[in-house]
């Protein structure tokens, strides 16, 4: 089989509407190789899965081995002057703008482009600092989190961290892994217009999706993000008006929106062309505005290598990676999302949480949401 065979059809609108990415190499007794088809998923449910998630299972077999891996794990340097950059230059945009009305084309262009792109890569800034990779200690971790929080315009990097940490330890597991889809979602938004709802205002399903879901105890990492947030929206406004801030807020908008950036929030766990792989890679150059987030099974597997580790990690195990199917692009894979019947808000793998995990779940809440700091390692 081509390794060409591991993408999922069309990379461009030129090449029309996708092949579904559901042929597979598979040996008969004598050895010979055939192609067989996988049937599309049921579109009236998710997918229920009894397999433990595959990641913590890889990432044994890859530490067995390639035990030099170890040395890739840490935390990166670079990542907190990238922050002050992208802080600053939003800042910069913020109060530039601000004798510009919001409806004109040049602010808007601007919100999109630039600002939609610099807030995406602050939302993966808050993600790379969550599993404490900017920092060896915990809390320079977490300050800096709220300090790249400022431009978004809106708290939510302390929430984050609780919600995504149980996104890794008990990933697919209803009720405790908030990235998944609700049954409310799947029954009123499993159609191409709901796709289309869904792919334009994703960002606030997953703002709003987790407080349903899954309530987090209050702490004072909560207090303290809301309060930093809150006063710094409060000095702009009152020193430069109300522009500065609905630019930040359109570019937070447009971030995880219709943006080519943004389609890694479905790139990286949705189910296609009947396979139930739940994490898929992307490798293409938007990794470089992204602190390579494209490189998801890699993350996954090991979420204590910083983002620009992660290339690495993938060429030191090429027998592990290169044989997955991954994504060719975010921006195709948001357009086959919308268009393609076979794939919707039930292309998600779920697991039914036992008792025990939820118990356990409980408890990693307690430590992630600050109450153990001393606890708080990386995931």
């Amino acid at each position: 089989m081509s390794i060409s065979n591991l993408f999922g059809g069309a990379d461009s609108l030129t090449e029309g509407k996708r092949a579904p990415r559901r042929t597979f190499a598979s040996k008969n007794d004598n050895g010979d190789t055939s192609l067989y088809p996988a049937p599309p998923q049921d579109p009236s449910d998710f997918l229920w899965l009894m397999s433990e998630e595959p990641h913590r299972t890889r990432r044994m077999a890859i530490m067995k081995a390639h035990p030099e891996v170890t040395k890739l794990m840490g935390y990166e340097p670079l990542t907190k002057y990238i922050v002050l950059a992208v802080v600053s230059l939003q800042i910069y945009l913020a109060i530039y703008l601000r004798h510009t009305s919001p409806y004109s084309p040049l602010f808007i262009f601007i919100a999109y482009a630039i600002g939609g792109t610099a807030n995406h890569n602050l939302f993966l800034a808050i993600h790379e600092i969550t599993h404490n990779l900017a920092f060896p200690g915990v809390v320079p971790n977490r300050i800096l989190a709220i300090f790249a929080n400022l431009p978004i315009g809106i708290p939510y990097s302390a929430a984050f961290k609780g919600y995504h940490i149980e996104h890794h330890k008990f990933m697919g597991q209803d009720g405790i892994d908030t990235d998944l889809p609700t049954r409310f979602e799947l029954l009123f938004l499993n159609n191409v217009l709901g796709k289309v709802f869904f792919a334009t205002f994703q960002i606030l399903f997953y703002a709003l999706r987790p407080g349903f879901v899954r309530a987090q105890r209050l702490t004072k990492w909560h207090i303290l993000n809301l309060t930093v947030e809150l006063l710094f929206d409060y000095i702009l406004v009152r020193t430069f008006g109300a522009r500065p801030l609905i630019y930040l807020l359109m570019s937070s908008f447009f971030a995880g929106s219709l943006h080519p950036c943004a389609g890694h929030f479905i790139a990286e766990h949705y189910l296609w062309d009947g396979m139930d792989q739940e994490t898929f890679s992307y490798y293409g150059p938007l990794n470089i505005l992204a602190y390579n987030v494209g490189y998801h099974n890699e993350h996954h597997d090991f979420p204590s290598i910083p983002g620009s580790r992660l290339p690495a990690l993938r060429a030191l195990a090429p027998e592990f990676y290169d044989v997955m199917p991954s994504h060719p692009s975010w921006p195709m894979v948001t357009i086959n999302f919308i268009r393609d019947n076979e794939v919707g808000l039930f292309a998600r793998g779920k697991r039914m949480a036992k008792n025990k995990e939820k118990e356990a779940a409980m408890e990693t809440g307690k430590e992630v949401c600050g109450v153990d700091d001393e606890g708080d390692k990386n995931e």
